[in-house]
């Protein structure tokens, strides 16, 4: 079965990242055979705008067939609040909190990040799944690109 996993914008930068890039180069190349079919939001998009060329240009060689595109709701939205009203993390990352709910909210099988402090953290993950949990939605798996590789 083929996963759908939502990444965030860590992940695309990842690919460049001296620290990151094995994984990341490892992760799109099961994309590319069909392993993986990644979700991408309205928000990472946004993220996008102003990133570095190398960056752009790996973003749009992505294989189309397969990404699945989503956007945010304002049941999304609110979720990502929410989180941020319980204290998983401050204000300053607001976007990553909409990452977490839609992800969450469109049922993604996982979510990979590269973001340690705010997302990939089991302690925010802790946060992030009482919150779901607390509002009727289901767990978030919550991991890295070299995570899900080894599963």
């Amino acid at each position: 079965m083929i996963q759908k996993v939502y990444i965030d914008t860590s992940v695309i930068g990842g690919y460049f990242d001296e620290e990151f890039e094995l994984y990341t180069k490892l992760f799109f190349e099961k994309v590319k055979q069909g392993e993986f079919r990644v979700i991408l939001s309205d928000l990472l998009i946004t993220e996008l705008q102003g990133a570095p060329e190398n960056v752009i240009k790996f973003f749009k060689s992505i294989p189309r067939k397969q990404i699945e595109f989503v956007e945010q709701t304002s049941d999304s939205i609110l979720l990502g609040e929410e989180y941020l009203k319980e204290g998983v993390v401050g204000k300053t990352s607001r976007a990553d909190c909409r990452h977490i709910a839609l992800a969450t909210l469109i049922n993604a099988d996982i979510l990979v990040s590269w973001n340690f402090k705010h997302i990939v953290n089991i302690n925010r993950i802790r946060g992030y799944n009482s919150v779901n949990i607390k509002h009727g939605h289901r767990i978030l798996e919550i991991r890295t690109p070299r995570e899900i590789l080894e599963l």
